[in-house]
């Protein structure tokens, strides 16, 4: 529980050292003497946001410091959590806000972030403060207040656990299914590539290879060819052996009367026998060359094929196995990619079935707990000065959400004999008050934090429902502690301590101090909320009588 705040230059408040015991602590002084400035030190230390502009003027910073004691079991584990130690089951919480403007929290005299201060915080307490009737007008809010009501998460927590695999799936197969027309598309391309490569069968370097192979059987080929060629015209048809016997036919006659041209047949005769002997050397080099034109015919083949895919694909040899390897890889995965996706629509129904029938213990549960939560909601109001008043559960189903396949809104019904209506359309602003402490009241018992601060739950209410409200913070404050701020006579002689704030001139600078009241000093200020300034003796002990019939309450 919160034991003491301690707040230092916090606008009007230039220092204040504020006690608090565990029952019902009740604020109260006159408008504008400091109350809101309380609230908003204490929401401070619990990580909300603050501004430099509630450093008081003139000073450097603003100091509020709290002490809590008799931690909870949640409170001391989410501390080891974070590393930070406490003895005794203590713990101090403090924020330092700059007139520049920054902020430094401390736990223990740790440094702690903002965030860090809201969950310890959120442990510690609960604030309810005049925005917050309008959880009341929101029904989206509401099937949170009926499972805090409720108490038991089991079947929420279990629920939601499925859920999120239902929709960890269900996004997968949105995915893979999105992606389906892609991979069909792709497959098909992976699968030209794999039938394509896949017969080509190409082993690494076997294009160089063979356009070596082919280059040098290439050349036997036009060696050949050459050499059959020169024996053509060695020896063929219209051969230079022919035309050389035509010439010596020519010479012959006249060799016996010309000396020179005798010279000359004898060397077209030496001639004829030279080509022909070239001739039969040809021959016989021809016959040496090893030339297989059956595997030419395949190397030319196979080479055809390979740069026909070279070019189709802009790859060379290797860059063809790595694609035929790599398609192979990636259509296996399609392919399985596609079995994915019957096993995931196979688990998701599986799942929306499962999830389904969890959703359907949740709402019995909501159900019956609805009911309970109507009864003493009802019974709280009636108690709170709103007899006749009904609070009923809208409860139906819908679809699958999160938080199951219900949805809650609480009605109300003002007047007896009348149909039960939205709060938001019927219920008042005092009635919104008393409705929500009446909330407070029923789930008080059913958390782990163990401070609820109300400020100006009296909001709309006067004369009996007032006293009504304080009796019933007392009740709360049997199971918890209660901090109230209160305008209402009513409802601060519940008190079971009992602090005024007021506001007061200092040196010519306003200053705001906040007092532990005895007896004395809490009729005087029951009076004065009573008969105003100045109370008579008459309003003296009026006060008085009321905070001995309160006592006895």
């Amino acid at each position: 529980m919160l034991k003491e705040i301690y707040i230092q230059n916090l606008a009007v408040i230039k220092e204040a050292v504020i006690p608090l015991e565990k029952n019902l602590n009740i604020f109260t002084g006159e408008t504008g003497a400091g109350k809101s400035i309380l609230i908003n030190g204490i929401n401070a230390v619990l990580g909300q946001r603050s501004t430099k502009d509630i450093v008081r003027t003139g000073c450097d910073k603003a100091v509020i410091t709290a002490l809590f004691n008799e931690l909870s079991p949640q409170v001391t584990e989410k501390l080891d959590e974070m590393g930070i130690s406490h003895e005794n089951e203590e713990i101090t919480v403090t924020r330092e806000i700059s007139a520049d403007g920054g902020s430094v929290a401390r736990i223990n005299g740790r440094t702690a972030t903002a965030s860090q201060l809201k969950e310890i915080g959120a442990m510690l307490i609960n604030i309810h403060g005049q925005h917050d009737n309008q959880i009341l007008l929101d029904s989206e809010k509401h099937m949170q207040i009926l499972d805090d009501f409720g108490g038991d998460n089991t079947f929420l927590e279990s629920y939601r656990i499925t859920f999120r695999e239902l929709q960890q799936t269900a996004r997968r197969l949105g995915e893979l299914k999105k992606l389906e027309q892609q991979r069909v598309q792709r497959s098909r391309q992976l699968n030209e590539i794999i039938n394509d490569l896949g017969e080509l069968e190409l082993e690494e370097g076997e294009d160089d290879a063979l356009e070596k192979e082919y280059s040098s059987a290439k050349n036997a080929e036009d060696t050949i060819i050459a050499i059959k060629s020169a024996v053509q015209a060695i020896s063929g048809d219209e051969s230079a052996e022919d035309m050389i016997a035509g010439a010596e036919a020519e010479l012959a006659a006249l060799t016996d009367e010309d000396a020179e041209i005798s010279a000359l047949y004898d060397r077209l005769s030496a001639a004829e026998i030279e080509l022909a002997d070239i001739a039969q050397e040809l021959n016989r080099r021809a016959e040496k060359v090893e030339l297989d034109g059956q595997r030419i015919g395949y190397i030319r083949q196979r080479l055809s094929d390979i740069n026909k895919l070279k070019r189709k694909y802009a790859a060379d040899s290797a860059e063809l196995i790595k694609m035929y390897n790599d398609a192979c890889t990636e259509i296996s995965q399609l392919e399985s990619s596609g079995s994915e996706i019957k096993e995931l629509t196979e688990k998701r129904e599986k799942l929306l079935h499962k999830v389904t029938e969890q959703a359907k213990e949740l709402y019995e549960y909501r159900e019956e707990t609805a009911k309970r939560f109507a009864e003493q909601v009802t019974a709280e109001l009636e108690f709170l000065n709103m007899a006749g008043v009904i609070i009923a559960v809208k409860h139906e189903k819908g679809k699958l959400t999160f938080n199951g396949m219900d949805t809650v809104e609480f009605l109300i019904s003002a007047n007896k004999g009348e149909e039960p209506k939205p709060i938001s359309k019927i219920a008042s602003g005092g009635e919104l008050s008393r409705i929500m402490l009446a909330l407070k009241s029923v789930i008080a018992g059913r958390d782990s934090i163990p401070t609820m601060i109300f400020d100006e739950i009296d909001t709309g209410v006067s004369g009996k429902a007032a006293q009504k409200i304080g009796i019933k913070l007392r009740q709360i404050g049997k199971v918890r502690q209660v901090i109230c701020v209160t305008h209402l006579s009513q409802i601060a002689v519940m008190a079971d301590n009992h602090l005024m704030i007021e506001k007061g001139i200092v040196d010519d600078r306003t200053e705001t101090h906040v007092t532990q009241l005895d007896m004395a000093g809490r009729t005087a200020e029951i009076a004065r909320i009573m008969g105003g300034d100045h109370p008579s003796q008459l309003m003296l002990e009026t006060a008085e009588a009321e905070l001995r019939k309160a006592a006895e309450i």
